[in-house]
């Protein structure tokens, strides 16, 4: 991965921020230069969000996993599908992160969780670790 996406709070000194966007660089990351002060990643807050839309689409018949993935892949030049990536994070994990979003954000269509990663979650398809969400793996 060539980002390194370095987060700064209002705790955050100026010369921690500025260590660690040269300690990035000279590891040969891109080291990210957000000029906001933020509690999550950017990069994490926008790959949540697609997966929760991917989710959507999916379940409505509009397109099957393998299709988005496929899509994303060949037609965006992303590494990974974002299902494929939704399945490796783990479904418990977004499921997580998306209703405490949802908590601090009540008015935000973005973080609402969908039905059916709930539904995923209850079948215990969390994704690559145990074996199974929208594809199956190979323990």
């Amino acid at each position: 991965m060539k980002l390194l996406e370095v987060i700064r709070t209002p705790e955050t000194s100026h010369d921690t921020y500025t260590a660690m966007m040269e300690w990035g660089k000279s590891i040969g990351k891109y080291a990210s230069n957000f000029q906001k002060f933020h509690s999550v990643f950017v990069s994490f807050k926008l790959f949540v969000t697609v997966c929760i839309l991917q989710a959507r689409v999916t379940f409505s018949g509009d397109a099957s996993a393998r299709d988005i993935d496929t899509a994303m892949k060949l037609g965006a030049g992303h590494p990974m599908g974002p299902i494929e990536l939704a399945d490796y994070v783990g479904h418990d994990t977004n499921l997580h992160i998306l209703e405490g979003w949802h908590k601090k954000y009540p008015d935000n269509p973005l973080f609402v969780p969908c039905d059916s990663e709930r539904e995923l979650v209850r079948q215990g398809k969390l994704g690559v670790k145990a074996g199974e969400g929208y594809y199956k793996y190979n323990k």
